[in-house]
C-alpha cells in the first residue's frame, strides 16, 4: 500500500494498536502488520516519531522496563489517549462513508445531502 495513503491516519492506527494494552515500539509495529495483513509494514523511522509525537500530545504515556536484559520502552494509551481513539474511529466512518457513497454507485442512501444536491 503507498505510504501516501496512511497520511493523517497514522495516529489513529497506532492508538487503536495500542488498545488492547501497553505494547513496546516493535511489538506496535508487528500489530499493525499482522492487523492489515502486511500491508502496513511501516519503517522505525516512520513510527518512533509518531509515537513520541503522540506521547508529547498526552495521548500515550512510555516507561522504560528491562527485558530480557535488554531496555526498551512500552507505551499505553491514556484516558485521553482512549477519547481521541473514539473521535478517530467517528470520523473514520464519516469519512469513509462519504467516500464510498461516491465512490461506488448505489451505495448513496436516499436523502443523503439532500440540502446540498442540485
Amino acid at each position: 500500500m503507498r505510504a501516501e495513503v496512511l497520511k493523517g491516519h497514522l495516529d489513529a492506527l497506532l492508538l487503536a494498536a495500542l488498545e488492547r494494552g501497553p505494547q513496546h515500539g516493535y511489538a506496535i509495529m508487528e500489530a499493525l502488520r499482522a492487523g492489515s495483513e502486511g500491508r502496513f509494514d511501516l519503517p522505525t523511522g516512520t513510527v518512533y516519531p509518531a509515537l513520541h509525537r503522540l506521547e508529547r500530545a498526552g495521548l500515550i504515556r512510555g516507561r522504560w522496563a528491562v527485558v530480557g536484559g535488554r531496555r526498551r520502552r512500552s507505551y499505553e494509551l491514556t484516558a485521553t489517549g482512549l477519547r481521541a481513539l473514539g473521535t478517530e474511529r467517528a470520523l473514520w466512518r464519516e469519512f469513509a462513508a462519504t467516500v464510498s457513497s461516491m465512490l461506488e454507485p448505489g451505495t448513496r442512501r436516499p436523502g443523503q445531502w439532500a440540502a446540498t444536491s442540485p
